[in-house]
């Protein structure tokens, strides 16, 4: 008796033993569970985040401010006078008529400093400045640029992510209806041709699956590559598409293309070139040279004071003359085709926009409701027996390319007021942090 009461005791440690170390086991599986997924967890941005992000980190903006700082040094080369120059020569006299005195030396020491006319330098000092205006105003194009670039790629990632949750829904769904069609083909209520008909339509939904998730990436890896090396390759986006702004009416847009920075840009560089015709035509006399000199022979020492002026007889800067008039052609002819461009565009993006906008409505006024309560049909049919296994694949297909039309056009409605937002430089989609 007491043995067996010491065997059951031993066997109850042993049974604790165990429970202790299942425990702990459970324990640290639970852990590396918890921290696993910790560290996999995957950084999520939203537009603010990326604007932020693209603002300080893409080089595009990096070579702008580059280019701004070379216009700059050139405003002060232009006001920077030039350097005098000094001349000393000396050497060797000797008399030749007799009684001279024999060997002795000579010197001579001058100064010159070159100085441009008033209204060349002006002019000089402008042609820079205006150069400087051209830098900021491709610096201020690059960031609208840019930033129309992030947001309709961040809100493409958006759409193709919604693609993607929905072809994963009717991914799940069909496997769920494959399995209740091959319940039924095993039992004997339906023919196995349902059943293929059902494989295939599951593959195609698996197909549809991976390829929308591969666009996600690809979308992605678009995105990360406007924000540079800045964050993760392994990234998520959060945010939704913005369905709750609207355009003015187009003679408001057409008012505002006047004001674009695409034009502000070309103004600029056409105020340039005017600037640098001034500069080449007043460069045909530029300025004049003073000089001063002291020279002293053996017996004699001269100074002297003097002034030297270019006559322009030969050289009347024919050439760069009429190469900066053509400069200043070109840039007229270039701001009138750039703003027939701005205006084409902008008008074409506003007709895409109301035609997104009319998808929209039909959408959202009958189309959807229509599909569903179709595939609702459909769906009771075939499970009270009355209707076949294709029409049901027939009506879940429609239901399905109706929701992807719907998403394709949500994005079509956004991306044709990005593309105007891009074209005038206004912001139309505000950003809210």
């Amino acid at each position: 008796m007491k043995t067996n009461i010491e065997t059951g005791r031993r066997r109850y440690g042993a049974r604790q033993v165990a429970q202790v170390r299942l425990r702990t086991v459970l324990v640290h599986a639970l852990c590396i569970m918890v921290f696993g997924q910790a560290s996999s967890a995957v950084a999520g941005y939203t537009l603010p985040d990326l604007i932020d992000v693209a603002m300080q980190y893409n080089p595009a903006l990096g070579i702008a401010a580059a280019q701004q700082d070379a216009a700059q040094a050139e405003v002060t080369t232009a006001s920077t006078y030039r350097n005098p120059q000094v001349e000393a020569v000396m050497g060797p006299s000797r008399y030749l008529t007799p009684g001279g005195q024999g060997d002795k030396r000579n010197w001579n020491v001058g100064l010159s400093q070159p100085l441009e006319y008033p209204w060349v330098r002006d002019a000089r000092i402008a042609a820079a400045q205006s150069g400087t205006k051209v830098a900021e105003a491709g610096t201020e194009l690059i960031r609208i640029e840019l930033r129309s670039r992030v947001k309709n790629a961040f809100y493409d990632v958006i759409q193709r992510k919604a693609v993607l949750k929905l072809v994963e829904g009717d991914r799940n769904l069909l496997q769920q209806i494959r399995e209740r069609v091959k319940l039924r083909v095993d039992v004997g209520e339906a023919p196995r041709y349902e059943l293929i008909k059902a494989d295939t339509e599951a593959l195609a939904a698996e197909r549809d699956y991976q390829s929308a998730l591969v666009r996600v990436n690809e979308g992605k890896a678009y995105l990360r590559g406007l924000l540079g090396s800045s964050i993760p390759i392994e990234y998520d986006v959060e945010g939704e598409l913005p369905m709750g702004y609207g355009l003015p009416s187009l003679e408001a847009l057409r008012d505002q293309v006047v004001h674009s920075p695409h034009l502000s840009r070309v103004r600029a560089e056409t105020e340039t070139a005017e600037a640098r015709l001034k500069l080449e035509e007043r460069l045909r006399n530029p300025g004049l040279t003073l000089k001063a000199s002291v020279e002293e022979d053996p017996d004699l020492r001269q100074m002297r004071f003097g002034v030297a002026i270019p006559l322009p007889l030969w050289d009347r800067r024919q050439g760069p003359i009429a190469a900066a008039s053509a400069d200043v052609r070109r840039t007229l002819a270039t701001l009138n085709d750039r703003e027939l461009g701005l205006r084409r565009d902008m008008e074409s993006a506003y007709q895409r926009y109301l035609i997104a906008q009319q998808q929209l409505a039909a959408f959202e006024n009958g189309l959807l409701s229509q599909a569903e309560s179709v595939l609702k049909v459909a769906e009771a049919a075939y499970r009270f027996g009355e209707r076949g296994i294709l029409e049901y694949m027939d009506a879940q297909r429609t239901f399905r390319a109706v929701r992807k039309d719907y998403l394709a056009a949500k994005f079509d409605y956004v991306s044709s007021m990005l593309e105007i937002e891009r074209l005038l430089g206004t912001e139309l989609l505000e950003v809210k942090p």
